[in-house]
């Protein structure tokens, strides 16, 4: 009895081990670490707000306008450099509303360059599950002739909206972590 207790012990610790929480909203304070980035710093009109809630959850909201060149909104989260050697992938629980959002990552915060990864939400609650290494290179929404992401250092994670149109937007995101 007690080697299994051992034994069940153990393999709980892998699994805590290998999962690098980057984001989780179920702590209150954690949406202080967010920046809303929306297109009014090029002239946009685009609007976005985030939020907890009571659900122990954040909300990503609001409206995409293509008014003065605009058209998109986004989030992010800033930190300081993080190894993420042996990491292979990144899962982010959510609850979206049919739309494409990309995920963002940043080696280092003066990169002008980030790494994104498109994905689609189906209207409940899901786990995306990004492959590092299928993150490609975006500078103002071209790509740079880099490679995909090498998924050594960390240092921003973010949410963007920018489907070249006029849209209202409502992505639900519970946790962001690393395997």
């Amino acid at each position: 009895m007690i080697t299994l207790l051992l034994s069940l012990a153990m393999f709980n610790s892998n699994i805590t081990q290998t999962q690098d929480v980057l984001s989780d909203f179920s702590k209150m304070s954690e949406i202080e670490n967010w920046t809303i980035i929306n297109d009014r710093v090029m002239g946009g009109k685009s609007q976005g707000k985030f939020k907890t809630t009571e659900n122990g959850t954040a909300i990503f909201k609001g409206d995409v306008s293509l008014k003065n060149n605009g058209g998109f909104t986004s989030i992010r989260y800033s930190f300081q450099n993080k190894n993420i050697s042996g990491s292979t992938k990144v899962l982010i629980k959510l609850k979206g509303d049919k739309k494409k959002y990309q995920f963002r990552v940043k080696n280092q915060l003066t990169d002008r360059h980030a790494y994104k990864y498109e994905f689609s939400t189906i209207g409940n609650w899901q786990t995306i599950v990004i492959p590092l290494s299928e993150m490609v290179p975006t500078f103002r929404g071209m790509r740079p002739n880099l490679p995909n992401y090498e998924a050594e250092i960390l240092s921003e994670i973010g949410f963007l909206i920018s489907n070249k149109k006029n849209e209202s937007f409502n992505l639900e995101i519970a946790k962001i972590w690393l395997q």
